[in-house]
């Protein structure tokens, strides 16, 4: 989830802080002279310099310069994942999720600029997508394992896990297996189209009621919107 936010940064001693906030800088960076100038002529030295912290420093946090742009979810996974974990027992899947992110997403209002330039980079530069499609990968996997946690965590809490499946115990095992990866991906997609569809019209509607308004649809099934 690439988030490219400050939020999270009172937690933790004053160090960590200053870290959170390190890579934000380098990752807002990066992405303002992408949109300026284009990806593919942004260097190392240059987003570094914004940022106000030498090159060293910048490799301290990303690997290589292609890294700034598509792996600005870290903390934010890493945050969904603990709040979904310790959500109250009574939640089901869907419902602990969606609280867990919207929590994250709190800031969103104030997130505009830097979600558009990231679309407006990402659509630009091919092989900087396919690289973020890659860290959306792993964030879902990694989200795939917190939600199965927390179900195998609540096993037997009224209303908490999916209707157990029909079948042999076999097919019920890769069922319970399915359910997790599915809530993942699709939760990370409904964020995607909430951002996505936020940031084109932000004057229509406040980020978080379109967020609201797709997890209501996805809890109800996704009934088709009367004609």
């Amino acid at each position: 989830m690439q988030l490219m936010s400050e939020k999270g940064t009172a937690g933790g001693g004053l160090r960590e802080r200053k870290k959170r906030a390190t890579r934000v800088a380098l990752t807002e960076a990066a992405v303002r002279l992408a949109a300026e100038h284009g990806a593919e002529k942004v260097t190392v030295e240059a987003i570094s310099a914004a940022a106000g912290v030498s090159v060293r420093t910048f490799f301290n946090y990303f690997d290589t310069r292609d890294d700034v742009f598509v792996l600005t979810g870290a903390d934010t996974s890493a945050h969904v994942r603990r709040a979904l974990l310790a959500a109250p027992a009574g939640l089901t899947p869907l419902e602990a999720l969606r609280d867990a992110l919207a929590a994250e997403l709190a800031e969103a209002e104030q997130q505009h600029e830097l979600w558009r330039l990231h679309g407006e980079v990402l659509r630009a530069a091919p092989h900087l997508f396919v690289r973020s499609l890659g860290a959306h990968m792993a964030d879902e996997t990694e989200l795939a394992e917190a939600i199965a946690e927390r179900m195998r965590s609540v096993t037997g809490a009224p209303g908490d896990t999916p209707d157990p499946p029909a079948g042999s115990d076999e097919e019920r095992r890769q069922a319970l297996d399915l359910y997790p990866r599915l809530l993942a991906a699709v939760a990370v997609t409904a964020v995607r189209v909430s951002i996505d569809h936020w940031c084109a019209r932000p004057e229509v509607r406040a980020f978080r009621d379109v967020f609201q308004e797709v997890f209501t649809l996805l809890a109800a099934g996704l009934p088709a919107p009367p004609a």
